[in-house]
């Protein structure tokens, strides 16, 4: 049965009751011989900005499709991103359950989702920023913390928008404030994505950023990248993950350095993986 946001709210503060109970002692043993048997994962939870694209949707990518390029001797990325998925329609159709029963102690959880909340018109991703929205990103983060592992929350990447005057606009509403008032009020480390991807757009411009995102022959998207774009904003999270001390220096890697857009590549649509079950 699919645990919905108030069962995993219930279940994530026992197994935390739970944790808490054994010595202190007996959980740094477990943690120690769990991270010298396996290197821990870094699992992202989002949306379509952060989602494994296939061969049928290139040259769009996710930018946790570039994220391990710029990680070292540190976590592996397991994707679990999605298209068109908000923190409600990922909850809801159980897809934070494989996650949780893969996570171990010492692993990272990264929430971004945002874009698809704010769909007012949609009532199976609608979540109201102030409410149901925050709501959700405390699922995710007690899951993660019942479980031993490191929950952390970024704002959501900015859209490609300009003004007349060559001004970059937000275009996300309440979503980044309420993001971050969720991981202050949690003690959780905010990757603000949100205004950094602001400021870049900024700098490059409108016709320079048409480069990182998906404009093609017969496409002018604003909201998903390119391998250039996936590439450059996945730097701005590997750093922001630096930063936050969720990663050590000696776990990232090409920070400052060009990445070569062939790295990119897209699976075959036979890749994908299957749907979680719903039942």
């Amino acid at each position: 049965m699919t645990v919905g946001r108030r069962e995993a709210v219930a279940a994530g503060a026992g197994l935390v009751l739970a944790l808490a109970a054994r010595p202190a002692a007996a959980r740094t043993e477990e943690s120690a011989e769990g991270s010298s048997s396996r290197r821990r994962t870094l699992f992202v939870a989002g949306d379509s900005t952060a989602a494994q694209k296939y061969a049928d949707a290139a040259p769009e990518t996710g930018w946790g499709m570039a994220l391990p390029f710029f990680l070292h001797r540190g976590p592996t990325v397991a994707n679990h991103a999605v298209n068109g998925r908000s923190t409600k329609s990922f909850l809801d159709e159980g897809r934070l359950e494989p996650i949780a029963a893969a996570l171990r102690p010492g692993d990272v959880l990264l929430v971004q989702f945002g874009h698809n909340d704010s769909k007012s018109t949609d009532p199976t991703r609608y979540a109201a920023p102030w409410g149901a929205y925050q709501d959700n990103l405390r699922v995710f983060v007690e899951t993660a913390r019942a479980r031993g592992a490191h929950p952390v929350i970024a704002t959501s990447v900015e859209r490609r928008r300009f003004d007349a005057a060559g001004t970059a606009q937000r275009s996300l509403g309440d979503y980044p404030a309420a993001a971050r008032a969720v991981a202050a009020a949690s003690g959780v480390p905010l990757l603000d994505i949100e205004a950094l991807s602001l400021e870049l757009w900024q700098r490059l411009g409108p016709e320079a950023t048409k480069t990182y995102f998906n404009w093609t022959a017969t496409e002018q998207d604003n909201t998903h990248f390119n391998p250039p774009g996936a590439i450059e904003v996945a730097r701005l999270v590997a750093r922001e993950l630096l930063r936050t001390r969720v990663l050590a220096p000696h776990e990232t890697r090409r920070l400052d350095d060009t990445v070569p857009t062939r790295w990119i590549t897209w699976p075959a649509p036979s890749e994908a993986p299957a749907a979680p079950s719903a039942s």
